[in-house]
């Protein structure tokens, strides 16, 4: 039998990756201030962090404009949802080995 860490995703599995997972998930999208301020991150460590995310597919990044203030969303895209759902899954497992 394999054990259950194997489930583990290692591009989520950062702390402040997961964080951003996890704040994504709870939503169909999130500005990028509001995921910086609910994740206690400053914009560089947040850009870093998603574009990690956005390599690897799980982010979307979309940039626009509210009136004429420059804004950024990100989503989580289909299989960001589908490795977060994994992850958290690989990490009841462990848990409930405990």
């Amino acid at each position: 039998m394999t054990h259950p860490r194997h489930g583990l995703d290692e591009v989520i599995h950062s702390p402040v990756r997961f964080s951003i997972v996890a704040t994504l998930a709870a939503s169909e999208k999130a500005e990028f201030g509001y995921v910086r301020d609910t994740v206690e991150v400053s914009d560089s460590v947040l850009s870093k962090q998603v574009a990690v995310l956005e390599k690897a597919d799980y982010v979307k990044v979309t940039k626009g404009y509210v009136g004429k203030r420059p804004r950024t969303w990100l989503a989580l895209t289909s299989d960001g949802r589908a490795a977060f759902a994994a992850h958290c899954q690989a990490l009841r497992a462990i848990a409930g080995d405990a």
